[in-house]
């Protein structure tokens, strides 16, 4: 069998294209293509399958790879021709092809079932087309100049057969004698009419003269009008602060399914809810942080319903069981210790009162089988973790280290540890059912879910403990000084071993992404500008602003040389402090501060004794030895310097401009001359040099494992915005998130009407206030969006009133952006009778305080919600009319 394939694609001098060929998953051969003129590009292959994987790359003279596509060509082959001629078309991520044939395309078709494309002898082309319609009653057409499509008239259009998912095929005998022009279009199945054709000039064909060839025009996405794609409007809320009659005190996957047909009421098509991994470390209120997940598989033991067990609670606990429900139930807000405390209690009584039958449970036997390459490791962790009393496995007298085959015994019935392994493994099956059994509910309503997958991974996890190599132990990521704190942030995570990740092909990503898969529909990747870089603290660091970027270009002693700036380490690595800093800082306490931590040299100046000269050292001694005010001082003068020192190799050091160098009280004690040339260092280093890397390193692993899932792909791309983060974004067909009052651009907030379609708009978000807390927090910038956002005049109202809600959710859902989703505080707020009355107990998480309670809790039921016949169908309405349903 030949193939003949023909793609126009502009080359430089020098450059060349290649395509290589896929079968069963595995590379089979790369051919060279031949250039013949006007950007056209030929290739003839021998071929023997009847369907083929293929993706075109870009070469230099030396064979390397200067672009390639990302997503592959996917052909199936008449079984009645041995020749086809191929015209192709270089297969973009960013088409509509590739980033909206996702799962949310097929949960909205869930019923779809493959049309079959008949190609007979006498077909001299095969159209097929990649146009992801999620209407379920539109259908695409194919017309043009001839008389077998139709003549360009409506009325005798070409039917076109949806194969699989977005894939639209037609076979048809066109004229030897003409070149075909010729336009896809829209049919609706229900009143048969062709509605729409696309826009642009027309599309053309050569003629086929050969009987034994076939002709398949492979083309490239329908030109689509903006309102024929997919938009949708959607609720953000975390599943633990879900209220309903059933909860123990959070939110559990259950009510996952009442949320849905809330949903369903309102035309809402989109659910997105936080992390809902295990974040159980101490069984403390800080295990409420869903971003530091002690695993990245297993789910929250907090979700778990306990009514919704495959086993009943014992009859004699069932009194005391509804008392503490109702107890929990009855708080405004989590009481995380208290609940997961009661829930573990019950968990253990029902496993130990049928452990018979659940350890002969041959679904729970296939359940271990099939994850146990995550499942084991994590059962014993959660066994020494209980049995040490702590998650930081340097601290355990056993396995510190972890060993698969020291592990592996903890499931085999004669060991010690035996029962309390299968109960945490027993208790992540009992979850597995119950979250796919509420999302096969949510997607059989024709809703989709959106997930949210952590950037970092807790310190002393499952993952840590058993590939260490995979982490950078020695540092913690966090992010720089933005909107939320000027101290930066430190999540204490540890920071990615991309080089050793990158060695099998990023495995571990790839397997996250799959195990998501299985629930999620859309997935946000929390802070996503940590595939271009992260901001990494050494450990000595307690803040954020200690940070630098990795990787970043550094600057080397030989710039500093160059720029005539006379490099001294003490003067610029460490806290500088003089007398008038210590008077600044500390007053009439100044001697007594600087006789118990520093060193005087009597010239005016002080340093930190040594046992006092980081801020985790000042953080350690504070622990047990209080001095009030003045410790948080202290930790702040510990970052008064200029430049942090990176050690690369045993050699040579390296240095990176502290964040906002200019606000250092260091800074002001610098003459003239020493400002300046700083002042340019510092500007070329955040602002001019790394881009170039950064999109290096996104580009060199982003497009791996993004093609690993099928996921609708939302990128949170807030904070400081390097520019070659929305140049990856849009190549790769990434949503990127905008929340109104955190505008990339230096303006105070950011116009929902200016959006373009690969975006997710917002009011606000779970680490903002809320909109009525917003309203409250600067009035001169309420009332100056009052008037220019909202164009209403007069003072604005001393509280957000529903109707001003109302206006603000309307100018999200009335715009381009693809999704629309907002909190459901957000949607509460339009109704007075529906707003809680506290509207502090509405904030999430404030990013400024680490670490944060993460224990808001609707204050109505769901129950009680659904039926809200009037406030329903307001936002229906809404929905319907801004075309998201």
């Amino acid at each position: 069998m030949k193939l003949y394939l023909n793609i126009n694609f502009r080359t430089k001098v020098g450059e060349n294209l290649q395509v290589r060929i896929f079968e069963d998953g595995t590379e089979e051969k790369v051919h060279a293509l031949k250039y013949s003129d006007n950007g056209n590009w030929l290739g003839e292959i021998d071929y023997f399958s009847k369907s083929i994987s293929y993706k075109y790359q870009l070469v230099n003279n030396a064979g390397g790879v200067l672009d390639e596509e990302f997503s592959l060509h996917q052909l199936n082959f008449p079984h009645n021709y041995d020749e086809f001629v191929i015209n192709d078309f270089w297969n973009a991520k960013n088409f509509p092809e590739n980033y909206l044939n996702n799962k949310i395309l097929k949960n909205k078709l869930r019923h779809f079932k493959a049309d079959k494309v008949t190609v007979l002898k006498k077909h001299t082309h095969l159209f097929r087309l990649e146009a992801p319609i999620y209407h379920p009653n539109w259908k695409v057409v194919i017309l043009g100049n001839c008389d077998a499509l139709g003549n360009w008239q409506y009325l005798k259009t070409v039917p076109m057969s949806q194969t699989d998912f977005g894939i639209w095929e037609a076979a048809v005998e066109l004229p030897q004698n003409q070149i075909i022009e010729y336009k896809y279009g829209l049919l609706n199945t229900d009143s048969g009419e062709v509605f729409d054709i696309e826009y642009g000039e027309n599309r053309w064909a050569l003629p086929n003269t050969e009987k034994n060839i076939l002709r398949i025009q492979a083309d490239h996405f329908f030109k689509f009008k903006a309102f024929e794609m997919y938009h949708a409007a959607g609720v953000a809320v975390p599943v633990f602060a879900l209220r309903t009659e059933s909860g123990f005190g959070v939110g559990e996957f259950p009510d996952l399914k009442d949320l849905a047909d809330w949903a369903a009421k309102t035309n809402l098509s989109v659910l997105q809810i936080l992390p809902i991994n295990d974040t159980t470390a101490n069984y403390t209120w800080t295990d409420s942080y869903p971003y530091a997940a002690i695993s990245v598989y297993a789910l929250h033991p907090q979700y778990l319903s306990l009514e919704n067990l495959e086993f009943p609670l014992p009859k004699n606990l069932v009194k005391e069981y509804t008392a503490e429900k109702e107890a929990l139930n009855a708080l405004t807000l989590i009481d995380y210790e208290q609940m997961i405390s009661e829930k573990w209690k019950y968990i253990k009584v029902i496993f130990d009162e049928n452990k018979v039958e659940i350890l002969k449970d041959r679904n729970f036997k296939k359940f271990i089988k099939e994850n146990e390459d995550w499942l084991i490791p994590y059962s014993a962790f959660c066994v020494l973790r209980d049995k040490y009393k702590t998650p930081n496995f340097n601290d355990w007298k056993t396995h510190k280290k972890y060993i698969a085959g020291k592990i592996s015994p903890f499931f085999t019935a004669k060991n010690k540890d035996y029962e309390a392994s299968m109960l945490h493994a027993w208790v992540q099956y009992q979850l597995h059912l119950q979250l796919k059994d509420a999302i096969d509910y949510t997607h059989n309503l024709g809703i989709s879910v959106k997930g949210d997958l952590p950037i970092g991974i807790y310190r002393y996890s499952v993952e840590a403990w058993a590939e260490p190599e995979l982490f950078g132990m020695d540092f913690q990521a966090g992010a720089p000084p933005d909107q939320f704190t000027d101290l930066g942030q430190n999540w204490e995570f540890p920071t990615y071993n991309w080089e050793a990740m990158k060695e099998d092909g990023y495995r571990w990503w790839k397997n996250r992404f799959k195990a998501l898969e299985q629930y999620f529909d859309a997935m946000r990747i929390d802070h996503i500008l940590g595939f271009f870089r992260i901001w990494r603290m050494p450990m000595s660091a307690t803040q954020g602003i200690l940070g630098y970027f990795y990787p970043a270009v550094p600057v080397r002693m030989e710039e500093f040389y160059d720029r005539n700036i006379n490099f001294d380490y003490d003067r610029f690595c460490k806290p500088f402090i003089n007398d008038q800093i210590l008077w600044d800082y500390f007053g009439e306490e100044r001697d007594s501060i600087h006789n118990q931590f520093m060193n005087n040299h009597f010239d005016g100046t002080y340093t930190f004794k040594e046992e006092f000269d980081t801020q985790r050292k000042l953080t350690d001694y504070f622990k047990t030895n209080s001095y009030g005010w003045a410790e948080e001082r202290l930790i702040a003068l510990a970052a008064n310097v200029l430049f942090l020192q990176e050690q690369v190799n045993e050699e040579e050091f390296v240095y990176h401009p502290r964040f906002n160098i200019e606000k250092t009280d260091s800074y002001k004690y610098l003459n003239i001359d020493e400002k300046r040339k700083l002042s340019e260092l510092y500007v070329d280093y955040f602002f001019k040099r790394q881009d170039g890397l950064w999109y290096e390193k996104a580009m060199e692993k982003l497009p791996v494992i993004l093609n690993a899932t099928d996921m609708l792909i939302c990128g949170e791309d807030l904070g400081l915005v390097p520019e070659s983060v929305p140049q990856v974004m849009d190549r790769l067909g990434i949503t990127a998130l905008k929340v109104q009052r955190m505008p990339s651009d230096d303006i105070p907030w950011y116009n929902p009407k200016h959006a373009g379609y690969m975006n997710v708009v917002t009011a606000s978000s779970h680490d903002s206030s809320t909109l009525r807390q917003w309203w409250h927090e600067d009035r001169t910038l309420t009332q100056k969006y009052f008037h220019e956002q909202l164009g209403q005049y007069g003072t604005a109202p001393w509280n957000l009133e529903p109707q001003l809600a109302e206006m603000i959710m309307k100018q999200h859902l009335y715009n381009e952006a693809m999704l629309a989703i907002f909190p459901i505080q957000e949607f509460l707020a339009t109704d007075q009778a529906l707003s809680n009355p506290n509207m502090d107990e509405e904030r999430i998480n404030n990013p400024a305080v680490f670490p944060h309670y993460w224990r808001y809790r609707m204050h109505l039921n769901l129950e009680e919600l659904k039926n809200k016949g009037e406030f329903n169908n307001k936002i229906a309405g809404w929905v319907s009319d801004a075309n998201r349903n």
